[in-house]
């Protein structure tokens, strides 16, 4: 019954992080992801998605080699910063996903994996 409950706690946990950060990156965003997603705008989903993906990997990570929750969310929240550092270094690209460009939004999908993949690796030291 305790591991269940370390499931629940854990499983819980990541997808109130998750969504925490969800809401955090598209306020971060000088353009409306889930407004443009719905006018199949595929830029911004694949600058989005590549972002989940990025923070999600690292959240991964925290949940397997931390030894708490509190210590989980310190490592979600560090995540959600680098995340959030990754696309301010490519906001000048914005414009361009907003419009459906994929090309700058292929681009910021594929460092914001690259670099939680790195993040992820990291925790574990």
């Amino acid at each position: 019954m305790s591991a269940f409950l370390a499931f629940i706690s854990y499983f819980a946990s990541a997808l109130v992080l998750l969504a925490v950060f969800v809401v955090a990156y598209v306020h971060l965003t000088p353009y409306r992801e889930f407004e443009l997603i719905r006018r199949n705008n595929q830029a911004a989903a694949i600058s989005l998605s590549g972002a989940i993906l990025g923070f999600t990997f690292p959240l991964l990570s925290s949940i397997y080699y931390t030894q708490s929750l509190p210590e989980m969310a310190l490592w979600a929240a560090i995540t959600g910063v680098v995340q959030f550092a990754v696309f301010l270094l490519m906001r000048s690209q914005a414009a361009q996903i907003e419009a459906g460009d994929t090309a700058p939004a292929i681009l910021l999908a594929t460092l914001s994996v690259a670099v939680g993949l790195i993040n992820a690796l990291c925790i574990s030291h």
